[in-house]
């Protein structure tokens, strides 16, 4: 009886795609926090520093972009808090 599972449809196999750390494959090795376009890449709508499961950066970099982020807060480049960001 248990071998007799059947499926109206047929399971959706999802093929997750492979994350890469951007830095490392474009060799960029400094992130400039004067530069608010590029760090907007790493926010959300909010405001938020987006981790590291969802852009893929590696721990390194990761680190480098989150001071830059918090570096261009604190000269008023980009916001604390915002309610629609992008």
């Amino acid at each position: 009886m248990a071998d007799d599972v059947r499926y109206l449809t047929p399971p959706s196999i999802e093929v997750k795609k492979s994350k890469y750390c951007r830095f490392l494959k474009q060799k960029i090795k400094h992130i400039d926090y004067k530069n608010p376009d590029f760090l907007l890449r790493f926010l959300n709508e909010q405001g938020k520093i987006l981790p590291r499961r969802i852009t893929g950066t590696s721990l390194k970099f990761q680190r480098k972009v989150s001071t830059a982020v918090k570096r261009s807060r604190q000269l008023g480049l980009l916001p604390y808090v915002a309610d629609n960001l992008k």
